[in-house]
């Protein structure tokens, strides 16, 4: 019996066979190990978004960001301090604006950056803010209205109007309205504004109830916002036919950020801790989030291009009809001049 041990009368074991699986089973087992880890590589690679190739410098020129003090904000304005521009941390809360103030200028090696107060829900606070830049500014060369809120309670803002509409949308309706005379002044200029793909969730905006005082549902009044992001980029775009100013928006892609800390609260601890490997495969950083943001202020070919929705560092269509709507995008400008206060000596572009 060659190679064989007789066990009992039924059972016969061959051991080469058996040496052959033992000795095989590591190989298998690293083998297997690395194939999935490539695999999760690549699909982390995958997931981590466009890059912005632009290696352009912004020496001389002005940049405003809202919501810099975290997040992709922040990430944009080191970026943007690195490449010389001067950057303005336009920040709600004092203290969190000057700390991000003092890490922007280490981490950029830029000592041309600035904190200035802005509370996108207190139109008071954004009149007081485009005043001061006006008055102090010769000029203004990117607009980035990157602040917003997501899915918080049913809040109101100083002036009444439910939170989400009001910062993410009014807020930086009239920012940008009321700089929107330095802007064209200077030799080109680009407005950025951060939407998100959640737009899709939108079937439209209620004009009935722009409000949200009905059927208050946290996440999908953020996806109304988001719309009107949208809308009112393309307003704008078409308005600014003729001058030297551009009007683009973007999807940063999905990031846990400062942004999520409303869904966050709602979540449980297990449940983070089962979501953890989706975020780290699956979410981007703030910094690969950055990237398309970066791509828009910065890149040479698109000096021209306005009225656009980007992704991942590249142009996309916007896959709704309610994304496309032109008469609902003229309504919500008029109804957003009214509601904010502009009046008819102030800039309507």
């Amino acid at each position: 019996m060659a190679g064989n041990q007789f066990l009992g009368s039924d059972l016969h074991i061959n051991f080469s066979d058996v040496v052959s699986t033992l000795t095989s089973y590591p190989y298998n087992m690293i083998t297997g190990a690395v194939t999935i880890g490539t695999g999760l590589v690549l699909l982390r690679k995958y997931f981590s978004g466009g890059v912005c190739k632009s290696k352009a410098k912004l020496t001389g020129k002005t940049v405003i960001i809202t919501g810099a003090n975290t997040g992709i904000g922040k990430e944009t304005a080191i970026e943007l301090a690195k490449r010389k521009a001067k950057v303005i941390l336009a920040c709600r809360n004092p203290e969190r604006g000057r700390e991000a103030e003092r890490d922007v200028r280490v981490k950029s090696g830029s000592e041309d950056v600035v904190y200035r107060h802005l509370d996108l829900a207190s139109l008071s606070s954004v009149r007081e803010f485009s005043k001061s830049v006006l008055q102090e500014e010769t000029h203004i060369d990117i607009l980035i209205n990157n602040a917003g809120i997501m899915a918080c309670p049913q809040w109101r803002t100083e002036d009444g109007f439910e939170m989400q509409f009001g910062v993410n949308h009014l807020g930086h309706f009239l920012l940008t309205n009321l700089l929107l005379d330095k802007l064209k002044e200077a030799p080109s200029a680009r407005i950025i504004n951060i939407t998100s793909s959640r737009y899709k969730l939108s079937k439209g905006l209620n004009f009935d109830d722009l409000n949200n005082e009905q059927d208050y549902e946290p996440y999908l009044v953020y996806c109304h916002s988001k719309l009107a992001n949208i809308l009112f980029t393309r307003s704008l775009a078409g308005r600014l036919e003729g001058t030297r100013v551009t009007a683009n928006c973007l999807h940063p892609g999905v990031c846990w950020t400062e942004l999520m800390r409303h869904i966050e609260k709602k979540t449980g601890y297990i449940k983070k801790l089962a979501l953890l490997p989706i975020v780290l495969l699956f979410f981007k950083t703030p910094h690969q989030g950055a990237q398309t943001t970066i791509h828009c202020a910065v890149a040479d070919e698109l000096s021209n291009v306005s009225g656009g929705y980007f992704g991942d560092c590249k142009i996309e269509k916007l896959q709704t009809p309610a994304a496309l709507d032109d008469e609902a995008a003229e309504r919500l400008w008029s109804i957003s001049r009214v509601l904010v206060g502009l009046e008819d000596d102030e800039p309507d572009s």
